[in-house]
């Protein structure tokens, strides 16, 4: 496992511990007690620089007024550029580094003492140790602002990760939600034909064997509807709101359905060309819906369905009569329903549904004649 954090700063650490040894150690001869020790001490604190470093960077101060120590007080300003965000207090801190290492001592006082010459280099010097204070200054900052860079890349591309797995559950859901929605419209719709057309032929058949094997297509159709309805729940338990895939059936599709529907049912009206394909899928679908529900809960009844173009808006209306005969007991979760109504909302139209006066049923969907 590769060497990290503070583990990896220690071998750094120690060397420039030992080169600030060494710029001392050269001029050792030339020290007091005192400036030996107050450069000693700045070169000891290296080690906590990057967890105190404005306090060791001050600490580096006296050594580089007493004394003509070099590495410490620079790798202390160094610290303190890469570490700090204070623009005025890294001005404040080269400033005093270069006023530090640039004014002699000891003072002599006043200062006219000194002459026209003197005044002049040692501002001469102040300006060279100030731009040479600049330098780590400059490169700390220039550390820092690399360092917050490649934080922002990773965070950005921590957010595009992030956009892409939810992309993924986006197209995920979008297709539980087809799937779910085709298998209710599609296979729900014939199973619930078998089954109808099953207990039908249970009722008439007069042959007992013929009857046993109804009842047991009726039976079989049944538990399939079921099972069909859980599946259908836990698809849309995980998908969402969506359009539907291309290959969908068209108006030209809706007399095969009609007379393959096995009720009496009554086609009035018609809708104008070219209203678009979503169009003609939403009524298509409702339709289908509508007799699928009159086979499972309204066994006997007729149907009328109406098309209707009327102004600004199109749509289809289904309405059945009451039941004339026993109604066989079909598992239903009004999910077709509810994905009507979806549809209806995606292509900013309306749909109603609910029994009407005479005890039978009728749905309505309205749609905007410019519906693409």
């Amino acid at each position: 496992m590769p060497v990290r954090g503070p583990v990896r700063a220690v071998p750094a650490d120690a060397l420039l511990v030992a080169l600030a040894a060494v710029d001392v150690g050269l001029q050792l001869d030339h020290y007091t007690p005192l400036e030996s020790a107050l450069s000693a001490a700045a070169c000891a604190a290296l080690v906590v620089r990057r967890r105190f470093p404005l306090a060791v960077f001050l600490l580096s101060l006296p050594a580089a007024l007493f004394s003509s120590v070099v590495v410490a007080p620079l790798a202390a300003l160094y610290t303190l550029a890469e570490r700090s965000r204070g623009r005025r207090l890294l001005v404040v801190c080269a400033i005093a580094s270069a006023l530090a290492s640039t004014l002699p001592w000891p003072l002599s006082w006043p200062l006219s003492q000194y002459t026209r010459d003197d005044r002049f280099w040692t501002f001469v010097d102040f300006v060279y140790l100030l731009a040479t204070a600049a330098a780590p200054v400059f490169l700390g900052q220039l550390v820092q602002a690399r360092r917050d860079a490649a934080d922002r890349l990773a965070e950005v591309e921590e957010a595009r990760e992030h956009e892409r797995r939810l992309h993924a559950q986006s197209v995920l859901a979008r297709e539980r939600a087809q799937l779910a929605r085709e298998m209710h419209d599609v296979v729900s719709h014939q199973v619930s034909l078998i089954a109808v057309r099953a207990g039908a032929l249970q009722v008439g058949a007069k042959d007992t064997e013929t009857r046993e094997a109804a009842r047991a297509i009726r039976g079989l159709s049944v538990t399939t509807l079921d099972e069909l309805r859980h599946m259908v729940t836990l698809l849309r338990d995980s998908g969402g709101r969506t359009v539907e895939p291309s290959a969908q059936p068209t108006l030209a599709d809706l007399r095969e359905l009609i007379d393959t529907s096995g009720i009496e049912v009554t086609l009035k009206g018609e809708l104008p060309s070219g209203i678009g394909a979503p169009a003609e899928r939403a009524v298509y679908r409702t339709v289908q819906e509508a007799l699928t529900n009159v086979r499972k809960h309204a066994p006997g009844a007729t149907a009328t369905v109406c098309l209707w173009h009327e102004g600004d808006g199109l749509g289809v209306t289904v309405v059945n009569t009451p039941p004339t005969r026993p109604l066989l007991e079909l598992p239903g979760s009004r999910v077709g329903l509810i994905g009507l109504g979806e549809r209806a909302e995606n292509l900013a139209g309306s749909f109603e549904a609910g029994p009407t006066a005479d005890g039978g049923y009728g749905v309505r969907l309205g749609l905007p004649a410019t519906t693409d």
